[in-house]
């Protein structure tokens, strides 16, 4: 069956219609984004602003109009961090709906991390063994890890990139004040219960999803998105904290100048940078592996399941 999936981001909004039926990898047929930036669209009380809502609702349109014309039978859409954390959340999505006629579901933090871990698990297999995963979003970082396809521990933390980078970089300054505080703060947040996954036992595999992660694998010398998403890629810790410090060095255009990183990305790499970087060091990897497979295939995959169980 032809789906479409709309999944609407902390940064991007983002419909992928793919080919999709059990026992085959989700098939992508056809890519349509926008850069929404939610989670800069909110004001002082931490509401999205009418402007956001008038982004969203613009967009979620527009996907309709190209799910329709690609051909899909179903449209999956959901929401993540930027609209669950928002204080007139149901607001939101209620007068999008008005506009749209398009119902979107907000994921919580732990379903993220749940499915993005299912979604790994599917991309490398029963041979992972023990697998830990770990994804830096636009609003927060979600890990997980388990032996099986439902993970044993799976849990959401505010650390996204672009919330970061909105919290502490509004200014636009990076001086080593700001820098110190930011690190602090964020290995601060993730050692709290970091004993939740460290418990289950060091992991066979341990990887990391989604573009934040792939941004900085490139910057360190990963294949290019080009090579195709089979080629094997990593991001090693001793090349990241390397390149931190040239990473807070530089301006937004030379950041935006890096390979892999995105003109409205730019101002993101160095909090998503530091993220990562923690994240490594406190659960003792030396590097992670980078799945292509991410939240929204974790949708599919689930939706695919439901599915079959009906039959």
């Amino acid at each position: 069956m032809r789906l479409g999936v709309l999944d609407i981001g902390s940064n991007t909004g983002h419909l992928l219609v793919v080919d999709a039926h059990r026992g085959a990898a989700p098939l992508p047929a056809f890519s349509h984004k926008e850069p929404l930036r939610l989670a800069e669209h909110l004001d002082a009380d931490g509401a999205v602003t009418q402007a956001g809502i008038d982004a969203l609702a613009d967009f979620t349109s527009q996907a309709q109009r190209v799910a329709e014309e690609k051909g899909c039978e179903d449209m999956l859409a959901f929401a993540t961090s930027a609209v669950r954390d928002a204080g007139n959340s149901e607001a939101v999505l209620a007068e999008v709906e008005e506009r749209t006629g398009c119902s979107i579901a907000v994921l919580s933090g732990g379903d993220e991390a749940r499915l993005t871990f299912l979604a790994v698990r599917r991309w490398l297999g029963w041979s992972a063994g023990r697998l830990w995963v770990f994804d830096i979003g636009g609003g927060s970082l979600e890990m997980a890890g388990g032996a099986d396809e439902e993970p044993d521990v799976a849990w959401s933390l505010p650390l996204g990139a672009a919330r970061l980078a909105r919290q502490h970089f509004a200014s636009g300054e990076l001086d080593e004040e700001v820098l110190h505080a930011l690190r602090k703060t964020v290995r601060a947040e993730i050692a709290r219960d970091a004993g939740r996954l460290l418990r289950l036992g060091a992991p066979d595999h341990a990887s990391a999803t989604s573009k934040t992660f792939r941004s900085l694998a490139r910057i360190c010398g990963a294949a290019p998105s080009a090579e195709g998403p089979l080629v094997a890629r990593s991001l090693p810790l001793a090349e990241l904290s390397e390149w931190i410090p040239k990473l807070t060095a530089m301006s937004r255009d030379e950041l935006a100048a890096l390979p892999g990183v995105s003109a409205n990305r730019a101002h993101q790499i160095v909090p998503g940078a530091l993220v990562a970087e923690a994240v490594m060091d406190l659960f003792g990897l030396s590097a992670l592996e980078i799945c292509p497979w991410a939240l929204r295939e974790g949708v599919i995959l689930e939706r695919l399941d439901q599915l079959d169980g009906l039959v």
